[in-house]
Formats: structure tokens, C-alpha cells, sequence
């Protein structure tokens, strides 16, 4: 399994801090944020990351490059020498690849279609500002994806219906049969997708978070998006065009989703993290 994370996003809502840190790199204990993102694309079986980025974002890159002058600093510290020998370990099973115009999610995800050319499994799409406390979806989703044939699998949180204007709103019917026994009631078989309903427009209070696991299929769709919602490349529409041919399930993880690309996001972010990792 390859995982991707879209990590270009200009972060303008945490200016003017991001400026100069991108949200992606904020800390989160003594780990920035896409270090635990990419933790988590590992521990669910991804053999390799491709992370989109901004030519503006450079230390992102440089985070898990090899870094002699910090191991002769820590030559000292072995505990703290090792987690950086860790942290190369990581790097290495990461590439990276450019999205240089901000056009939309869609097409942060196109660009790392060149480098997933071939692949025949399921796709993992982890979205770079977005963190989740509690059990980690990321495993669960693989575990359903194989039981279903490697079936698509969209992760999903319920909110409130004033809220569902904010993200994409799935339509779906119960499945039962689902293979982790405790998220029996929390899969459902995908029919319809919508992309910032209004609420009286909603097929449901059930919202797209942060969290995807797609047929590469997905990238041919993206590359003939036409732009949808604000005039950008949804990858909503494009999953819901997904639906027509594959099917898809939607999970609704245990785990609570927090958005880091805001303060008030990243403040709780900070209390749910709190425990030591």
C-alpha cells in the first residue's frame, strides 16, 4: 500500500505565524504534526509516502533529511540520537513532489499521479492538517478495504447540520457484514457524495474527515475534473464519479478528527495530544 499527503496548502488562517511555519510543521509534543501524519500512514502497512508540497514549504523536506550537525549536537544523547536515526529511517520511505498553484484538493492529489503510475491497490490519502486522537482510522480502513476486494473506503465523522456546508456530505446504506467487528455499525455502502451541500440539500449529517483510502483509478478522474465547487478541483466530484464503476464504503471512525490549520483547531489539537508519545 502507498499513502499520500497533501501538505501545500498556503495555511493562510494561522497567519501570520505561517509565514514562516507551515501548519504541517507545527508541533504537537515534541513532533511536528506531518511526522505523526506519516506515523500513522506506516503503522497502517503503507510501504511508502508520497507527500505534495509547496516550493514555499522547504522544511518539510529538510525535517527528515540525514542532518550530520544535529547527530555530532546530540553525539552525546543517545536516546535523542536515536529517534533522529529514526526520523531518517522514516525519510527514506518518503517521496516528494510539487504542487505550485493552489487549484483545488483534487489537484494536490493529481500531483503525485506520475509518481503512483501503476499501482494497482487502494491508495491511502491522509490529509496533511488533519490529526486524529484516539484509535487512528488509517489501519481499520485497510482492514475493511481487503475484506470488501480492496474496495474503496472513505472515512467519515457526523456533524452538526449547521456545519454540513463546511465538507463533503456522503449518502450511503448500512453494511452490516463489515470485517472489524467493533465498526459493524460504522460502515456504510457509499451511493452519492456532495460537496458543501447546504443543509436542506444534505443526504445526510455524515461528512468526509480527512482520511481515504481510493481505487488509483481516482487519479484518471482527477485529470478530467472539470472545477467544481469554488471554482476548484474537488476530489469529492471525483469520488463520486468513483462510485459509478467501483464500488466504495464509508467508515465512521471512533477517532476524533482535529483541523490543525486553524488556532482554536490547533489549541485542541494540543489538549487531546497532551499525553506524552
Amino acid at each position: 500500500m502507498k499513502a499520500l499527503i497533501p501538505a501545500a496548502g498556503y495555511g493562510t488562517r494561522f497567519l501570520p505565524a505561517s509565514k514562516t511555519v507551515p501548519k504541517e510543521m507545527l508541533p504537537v509534543g515534541a513532533k511536528p504534526a506531518i511526522q505523526l501524519i506519516v506515523e500513522e500512514a506506516l503503522a497502517a502497512g503503507a510501504d511508502e509516502v508520497v507527500i505534495v508540497t509547496s516550493p514555499d514549504k522547504p522544511s518539510l523536506k529538510r525535517h527528515f533529511d540525514v542532518d550530520a550537525v544535529w547527530h555530532a549536537r546530540c553525539a552525546k544523547k543517545p536516546e535523542i540520537d536515536a529517534e533522529l536515526t529514526r526520523l531518517e529511517e522514516i525519510g527514506r520511505r518518503i517521496r516528494w513532489t510539487l504542487q505550485t498553484e493552489q487549484r483545488g484538493l483534487g489537484h494536490a492529489v493529481l500531483q503525485a499521479a506520475d509518481l503512483l503510475a501503476g499501482e494497482t491497490d487502494p491508495v491511502l490519502i491522509l490529509l496533511g492538517d488533519a490529526l486524529v486522537s484516539g484509535q487512528a482510522p488509517s489501519a481499520d480502513m485497510a482492514a475493511i478495504s481487503r475484506a470488501f476486494g480492496g474496495a474503496s473506503v472513505v472515512g467519515l465523522e457526523q456533524v452538526p447540520l449547521e456545519k454540513v456546508s463546511r465538507y463533503g456530505i456522503v449518502a450511503g446504506t448500512p453494511a452490516p457484514e463489515a470485517p472489524v467487528p467493533e465498526a459493524a455499525d460504522r460502515v456504510l455502502r457509499l451511493s452519492d457524495l456532495v460537496e458543501k451541500p447546504a443543509p436542506e440539500a444534505a443526504p445526510s449529517r455524515l461528512a468526509i474527515a480527512g482520511r481515504y483510502l481510493l481505487d488509483p483509478a481516482i487519479f484518471g478522474l482527477l485529470a478530467t475534473q472539470t472545477p467544481g465547487h469554488g471554482g476548484e478541483i474537488q476530489l469529492t466530484d471525483a469520488i463520486r464519479r468513483l462510485l459509478s464503476t467501483h464500488a466504495a464504503y464509508g467508515y465512521r471512525y471512533p477517532g476524533r478528527r482535529h483541523d490543525i490549520g486553524n488556532p482554536q483547531g490547533y489549541f485542541e489539537t494540543l489538549q487531546a495530544f497532551q499525553a506524552p508519545r
